[in-house]
């Protein structure tokens, strides 16, 4: 699968960082469905770039729904993320190991399905200040 480049729109400031995750791309039911088990979101389509631009929108939803309600830091911690007040690092993603302890859908697509891991890199909007 080529690079990604997944790029976010959200963010009233546009302040945004680039962060490594895992994806996951597998068929299921005849679709090809792309996963990150860090987010615990998924696109899907009839081919790999149709999952791409699936995932995509549902990446902008989840960052614009998350960020508009104020609870975008603490999904991210409720998903193993590791969220600081660091300027270098504010945010990092659980690891793979945690990921298949914790997230039964990934542990799930993990024992049942044959599938392709990627690392890419993905815009994602700065974290607010931690008080």
């Amino acid at each position: 699968m080529e690079n990604l480049g997944f790029r976010g729109t959200w963010g009233k400031s546009g302040m945004k960082i680039k962060v490594t995750i895992d994806l996951i791309s597998f068929e299921d039911e005849g679709s090809i469905v792309l996963y990150c088990p860090a987010l615990d979101l998924s696109g899907y389509g009839n081919d790999e770039q149709e999952a791409k631009q699936s995932f995509q929108v549902v990446l902008d939803q989840y960052f614009s729904y998350t960020l508009n309600k104020g609870t975008f830091n603490e999904e991210l911690k409720k998903l193993g993320w590791k969220v600081t007040k660091s300027k270098r690092k504010p945010i990092t993603p659980p690891n793979l190991e945690s990921l298949l302890r914790d997230n039964e859908n990934f542990s799930n697509i993990f024992n049942s399905h044959d599938f392709k891991k990627f690392t890419e890199g993905i815009d994602m909007p700065q974290p607010m200040a931690l008080a």
